[in-house]
This record gives structure tokens, sequence and C-alpha cells, in this order.
């Protein structure tokens, strides 16, 4: 009875065991696995977004190129400007290799085929104008695709959200209003008397476009320097926004609106605004590409942390399982010596079995009472030893 309740026992712990490391298995699993989802999930996110940031570093020269090919045109040359040329190919070849992950190589395609076209469009200023502003319009938007499909637009980070919003939609939109506003001042000037009139309420817009677009890089740019993670960007951005704050006064003083805009003055803030703001352009996107790689060490390090956490878990349950299984097979082999040695105990101790020597002895060999026995005919000295004393 003893051999089978330790052995129950021993079974009831080994299952106990089993079950205990299935319960610290499955949760570590499912966490494991889980905390590796998300790691992976981020770390894709980010790399799109680099990518994004690649493709608006690109961007970048081609709407300064624009501007240019725009300002040229207006003053009667035709011809390509190398810097436009340059920064078709550019874009060109980030496209090919990001175009399809941004989702962006049609319209791409698009717009680089109305550039071809630019060199070819004559007429009056009017019409070339409205040929490039066509051009340029379409380059936002191809910045407004890249942004979204990149998800930059979405980032959790209040830094990296406003440093792209002013990269992305308050800078190309300064570079184009500026380019338009000093084009536009140049067409008044040139213009009749009768024709002057609608360019000066266009002039209007474009000032006050302009404006605006300042407004907005300003208090994106504060607001990403007020809350970021970065020791670097503060002070990379103070001087440069500086400057660009400077032009737009120049260009204001310049525009002198409700009157006739100063031509030379124009063309000098045009010239200071586009240098302020391709210098603050590299700074911020220079400044996102190092967040996200940050974010991206940091995923890494979450990564092989959750690696070493189930290196830790595996170790513990293979010792805990080893342990266990130890102790199970000692337990196993101290019931076998256990019943092995009451089976003997039991063995020597029966005196009813046969060749037992009766209940005297428990030996063969010790002498027994033959009380009542049978008689023993074969003892002859015996008998007549009996007989003798009964006569």
């Amino acid at each position: 009875m003893s051999v089978s309740v330790n052995s129950r026992r021993t079974r009831l712990r080994s299952a106990l065991a089993v079950v205990l490391t299935v319960l610290v298995v499955l949760p570590t699993a499912a966490l494991f696995l889980r905390v590796l989802d998300d790691t992976s999930e981020q770390r894709n996110d980010t790399n799109l977004e680099k990518q994004g940031v690649e493709y608006l570093s690109a961007l970048g020269g081609l709407i300064t190129s624009l501007a240019e090919s725009q300002s040229s045109a207006l003053q009667g040359v035709f011809a390509e400007p190398a810097a436009l040329t340059a920064a078709v190919a550019r874009v060109q070849g980030v496209d090919e290799r990001l175009g399809e992950d941004l989702e962006t190589s049609e319209r791409w395609s698009g717009l680089k085929e109305k550039i071809g076209r630019l060199p070819g469009v004559t007429g009056d200023s009017s019409t070339i104008y409205e040929a490039h502003v066509e051009v340029s319009d379409l380059a936002l938007e191809l910045y407004g695709a890249v942004r979204e499909n990149s998800t930059l637009n979405r980032d959790a980070e209040s830094d990296i959200w406003f440093l792209q919003e002013a990269v992305a939609v308050n800078m190309p939109e300064a570079v184009t209003r500026v380019s338009r506003m000093g084009d536009m001042a140049n067409m008044v000037a040139g213009a009749k008397a009768k024709q002057r009139p609608p360019l000066l309420i266009q002039f209007g817009h474009e000032v006050l476009a302009v404006q605006e677009a300042a407004s907005e890089l300003t208090d994106n740019l504060q607001e990403a320097a007020n809350d970021t993670t970065s020791g670097t960007l503060s002070g990379n951005l103070v001087s440069n926004l500086d400057r660009f704050r400077r032009g737009i006064e120049a260009a204001n003083r310049g525009a002198n609106f409700g009157g006739a805009p100063d031509v030379s003055a124009m063309v000098t803030a045009q010239s200071t605004l586009t240098t302020a703001l391709n210098a603050l352009s590299g700074v911020v996107l220079q400044e996102m590409n190092t967040l996200l790689d940050d974010r991206i060490d940091s995923l890494n390090y979450r990564r092989i942390e959750a690696w070493g956490l189930l290196g830790v878990a595996v170790a513990l349950i293979l010792v805990a399982t080893w342990w266990t299984r130890t102790r199970a097979r000692e337990a196993r082999e101290s019931l076998g010596d256990s019943g092995d040695s009451a089976r003997e105990v039991s063995v020597r101790g029966d005196s009813t079995g046969p060749g037992s020597g009766g209940a005297y002895g428990g030996s063969p060999y010790d002498p027994v009472p033959n009380y009542g026995g049978a008689p023993n005919y074969g003892d002859s000295a015996t008998r007549r030893e009996r007989s003798g004393a009964l006569r």
C-alpha cells in the first residue's frame, strides 16, 4: 500500500511540474512575440519615415530650381537651368529606389514630363508664369504625397511632427511664394497701366501668402525646439531662423504693400530668403534623420532585451525541468528500494509456508514435539523402550 501511495505522489508532483512549466512558458512566449511584433512594426514604420526624409531632401533642390527656372523664363531665358537638370536627375534616382514604397512613381513621372515641357512654353509673361505655377503646384503636391505615404505626418513624437510640417509644408510653400512674389513684382513694374491693377492684386496675394507661410514655419519650428530630445536642434535653428526673419522683413519693405514695389529690394530679399530656407531645410532634415536613427537604436535595444529575457526564461525552464526529472527519478529509485525491502521482510516473517519448520522454530532443523503424531514403525528401538515403560 505504501508503494502505491508514494508512486501516486510522485506522479502528482511530476504533473504539477509540467503544469507550472506550461504556465511559465506560455505567458513568456506570448509576451516575447508581442514585443517582437511591436518592435518590428515600429522599425518598419521608422524606416519608411527615413525614406520619406531622403525623398524630401531631393525635393528641396527641385523646388528651389523650379523657382530659378521661373525667374529665368520671365526674363527671356527659356533654356532649362543646369541646377534644374541636376535636381530632376537626383529626384529621378531617389524615386527609382523609393518610389514603389512611397507610391510616388506615377506622380513624379507626370511632374517630370511637365518640367521637360517648360523650355518650350512661349507667349507673354502671364502665359509663362502660369505654366511655371502649374508645375510648382504639382511639386508641392508631391511633397504632400511623400509626407503622407511615408507616415511622417502621423508620427507620434511631437518634435518630429512639427519638423516634418515645417520642412514638407511650410518651407516649400515659402520658397514657392517668395519666388512668385519677386517675379510678380517684376511683372508689375513692367506692366502697362491697364494691366497693372490685376497684377497688383495677385502680387498682394503672394505677399500675404509669404507672411502666412513664414508665420506658420516659425511657429512649427518653435514648437519643435520646445519639445525635443535633440540637444542640437535649438542651437542649429536659431541663426538660420533669424536670417529667414530678416529676409521676410526685407521682402515686406520691398513689397511696399499698397504702393509700387521696389524691385531691387525684392530681388535682394528673395535671394536672402531662398538661402535661409535652404539652410533651414538642411538643418531640419538632418535633425529628423538623427531623431529617427535614435529611435531605431532604441528599438534595436528593446529587441535585444526581449531576446535576452526569452533566453533567461528558457534557461530557467530547462533547469527547472532537469531538476524536476532528477527529483522524480530519485523518488522512483527510493520507492523501488523500499518495495524490495518490504517484500524481503514479508518473506522472512512468514511462518506458515512450506518448509518453515513449524511454529516453534522457523527452521527445519529445530526439534518439534511429536505429541499425538502417527507412530513411526521404522524406529524399533524407540518402540521397544515405550513398550517396556508401559509394562
